[in-house]
Formats: structure tokens, sequence, C-alpha cells
């Protein structure tokens, strides 16, 4: 029979109207199992939302490699003429599933690379910086941006507290408070990988690597009241904008770059090459054409493939790795254990998250295991004498020189410029833009503590007098209106 009900198990449903009860008016029966079954997934139906990152939306699309960068990586997915399908989850950061997208925010750009050597993700942000730069401070900036556990509002105070006790976050927070705070869409955004990652050939020589996407749409950014406006007429205009897009055949698309370092440019660098605040100057390590992005199929079902994509940066391919920057090392750890918690230690089984390749370990048991890792009979364990799937020493990366010493370094000791990077973004900003940015963080500094703005002042004074007296003029301004 066709279209047959049935429960979870495959058995027949003979009346989903009625529960099934001692009487026409008498008391719902325990043996009723589909009762059962349906408030049991019902109470399941969403599971933890994101800590960071909650709202989001996803969309399907192929990144083709046009130019020849073979003599930085041996990775297929980066050869001429390669062509790859992807998932990428664009977010907001702070709020929650139900927030607002138009919300001055940073934005997530994570993306998940199906390649023929297994899934790459790259999860970056719509910004080349962060806040922070040690992963040990990640929980507590995070803590800063959630709601105050007492009053369960989100708090100025916190925000501003930590960026002024933490300078070099005042890059990203020029950059937020600027007005590629609000994108208008998702489509009207760079993408960067953010971290430095590296890049090895076929030679086994290592090269630092920065990647970029930038946008083909323009870039389109939002006032604060043109995000109010936005908000009130539309909570989801970022997710509609996108659907509507892809689906009337508008596909997005981003030109991929990078920007390369030798080992030796990275020994002698003025500044940490491995520091997440900072960025590469692009007259020092100009942008490399790579290839395109392309984004051209909407979900078909947004819980099973948006809210159930898994990304981690722990995920690399064979050409592709890491750097000794600390806060990508903490999310190494970090992305894939809140996955497990969220969704299950199996996740990576689920369609979305699958690989295109065959998966064979040793994993065996555990919650959501549904048998497709390939296991040979009696070789669950290794090494074994029966066939089992064994290392390579193929893929082995080259040496890395670090450290000699183990030490809680100081990472503000290392260099402590906070102020260059964000002097020369103010610089560039046009007038009206500044004006923008004033009373931007003026406005976000309702409620803040006067001792706290007073820090802020400090910090803005050190990368230009103009900045900070700007700030100044517009809280004043705030107060007046205020007080009217």
């Amino acid at each position: 029979m066709a279209n047959l009900l049935n429960t979870a198990s495959g058995n027949p449903v003979a009346d989903n109207q009625n529960s099934l009860t001692a009487g026409a008016r008498g008391p719902v029966l325990l043996q009723d199992y589909q009762l059962l079954e349906k408030l049991a997934f019902q109470n399941r139906e969403r599971i933890p939302e994101r800590t960071v990152h909650a709202k989001g939306s996803g969309a399907y699309g192929e990144l083709e490699i046009t130019e020849d960068i073979s003599k930085y990586t041996k990775a297929s997915v980066l050869q001429k003429g390669e062509k790859t399908k992807l998932f990428i989850r664009f977010s907001t950061v702070a709020g929650e599933a139900g927030a607002a997208d138009a919300e001055r925010d940073v934005r997530g750009f994570a993306i998940k690379f199906y390649t023929k050597e297994g899934n790459w993700d790259l999860v970056g942000n719509n910004t080349p910086t962060f806040f922070i730069k040690d992963g040990i401070k990640f929980p507590d900036f995070i803590h800063t941006q959630k709601r105050d556990p007492r009053t369960h509002l989100r708090s100025n105070n916190a925000a501003w507290d930590f960026w002024t006790l933490n300078p070099e976050a005042l890059h990203q927070v020029t950059i937020l408070m600027s007005d590629r705070g609000i994108p208008a869409s998702y489509r009207h955004m760079h993408g960067f990988g953010s971290h430095t990652y590296s890049l090895i050939n076929a030679k086994g020589e290592r090269f630092w690597v920065k990647f970029h996407f930038k946008t083909r749409q323009g870039i389109k950014n939002l006032t604060n009241e043109e995000a109010a406006k936005v908000i009130a007429a539309d909570r989801e205009s970022h997710q509609r904008d996108l659907y509507n897009s892809i689906d009337k055949g508008d596909f997005p698309k981003w030109d991929f770059k990078i920007q390369i370092m030798t080992e030796e440019q990275a020994n002698n660098c003025k500044f940490n090459p491995f520091d997440l605040t900072k960025i590469w100057p692009h007259a020092d390590y100009p942008l490399i054409p790579v290839g395109v992005m392309t984004l051209n199929k909407n979900p078909e079902n947004y819980f099973n493939e948006v809210e159930q994509a898994a990304f981690s940066p722990s995920n690399i391919v064979p050409g592709i790795s890491y750097s000794p920057d600390r806060m990508l090392q903490a999310r190494i750890f970090s992305y894939p254990d809140a996955q497990r918690y969220r969704i299950g230690v199996h996740y990576q089984q689920l369609d979305v998250n699958k690989p295109i390749v065959d998966v064979n370990n040793y994993y065996v048991g555990g919650s959501m295991n549904n048998g497709s890792y390939k296991q040979e009979p009696h070789a669950y364990y290794e090494p074994n004498s029966f066939g089992g799937p064994a290392e390579s020493k193929t893929y082995l990366e080259p040496n890395l020189a670090i450290g000699s010493e183990v030490a809680r370094f100081n990472h503000r000791d290392d260099i402590a410029d906070y102020y260059t990077d964000a002097r020369s973004l103010y610089n560039i900003l046009p007038t009206d833009e500044k004006n923008r940015l004033y009373s931007n963080i003026a406005e976000s500094m309702d409620g803040v503590e006067d001792f706290i703005i007073k820090r802020a002042l400090d910090h803005f004074e050190k990368i230009d007098m103009t900045y900070a007296t700007g700030v100044k003029a517009a809280l004043e301004k705030c107060k007046c209106c205020c007080s009217k």
C-alpha cells in the first residue's frame, strides 16, 4: 500500500487521530505506544542549539579551481580544474536560534567541502580577525556576549568591560561597530578562513596561508536605523534573501583567493603571523586568485541539513594543515567536542556531514552508530592480522620546528601592538562612516559604567585622537537625547 503511515519501526498505524483510552471518556492507556512515540519524538525535535552561531542559514554549492597553485599544495581539492561539492552555513554569533538576522554581530562563514580525500571544513567568519587570540579566553568572551545569568539580559557593560580589558580586541570591535557590523544579507559580505593555516606541496614544502572569499554581489550593509526597520518587518531577512535568490536561479558567487607566507618570511615577520587578532598586509602578502565558489541549491530539510550540519577545523585533507595559531589549536578540540554533545558521537554519519569517500576505522558502538563504517570480520582492533584498515606513512606532514620550552607564555608579551591594525582601518573609513562608527559605539555603550567608558576612550585615543573625540561627542549627544 503506497504512503502507508507507520511508526519509526515501520509498524502500520491504524488510527492517527485518537488516543487509546479506557472508554469514550476514560484515561489514556500506557500501551498506546503510538501516542508515546509521537510525544517522545516531539520532546526531542530540538537538539541543543549551538552555544555560539545558533542562528544560521545554509546552502549547497560548488568550488571550482581556475588557477594553478600546485607549487603551494598537493591537495586534490585545490588543483586547477577541480570542482568540489560543498555545503555552507552562514550565521550570527551571539544571538540565540530565535534572534533576528539583521542584528549587529559578526557573521559565521563555515564551509564543508566534500573532497576526494575526505571532508575539508573551513570554519571562519565575515571578518579576517577576531576579538581574542588565545582559546583559553574564548569561554570568557562568549559569556560577555550571552545573557547575564542574574538578569537574563544581554549586557553592554560586560561586553565593553571585557573588550577594554583585552585591547587586542580593538581592531575587531572597530570592524563590528563600523558599517560592516550589519551586512544587508549573507550574499553581500566577504568570507574569511580568518586563522592562519598551512599548505604542503608534493615536495613536502610548507607555506602558511590565509583563505579569502570575496563576494561578487558587492558589499552592502545596513545602518542601525535601516536594520531596525528590517527587523520590525522580517526577523528572517537573511534566510529569506538567501533562499529566494537561489530558488529563482540568482546563484551567489565568491572569488576564492589566498595569501601566502613562506616559513622564512614567518620567522622574520615583525608581527606574529599566527595571531588571530592581526591581519597580513596585502601590500606584503598580496591576494592570489584561486577559483570561484557558487551556491546553487537550497536544502530540502532545514533541520536535517542546516541544523545538524557539523563543522570543525579539525577536518583537513592531505596538502592542507594547521598552524601554531592558539585559537585554531583550541578550536580543533572544541568544535568536534561540541558536536558530539549537541548531536551525538557519530554525527559524521549524518548525510550532510558524511564524506563522499569510504570510511574505514575502528570506532564501534556508541549512540547514533548506523553501521556505515566498514569493518572486516574479526578486524575491530588495530593492528590486526585480518586485513583491517591500516595507516599509511605517505601522508605524514613535514616536521615543524617549535619552541623547546613548555610554559603558559603570555600572549600579550609577543609584540603587544593592539592599535596599528585598528588605526589602519579607521584611517581609510570615509567621514560619514566614521560618524556612524562613533554613534554605533555610543549606542552600544548604553548602560555601561563610566569607568569602563573612560577605559575605552583611553584605548581609542591610542588608535587616533579623533576616534576618541568622535565617540566622546556621540556619547554626549546620546545623553542629551535620553534626558529630553
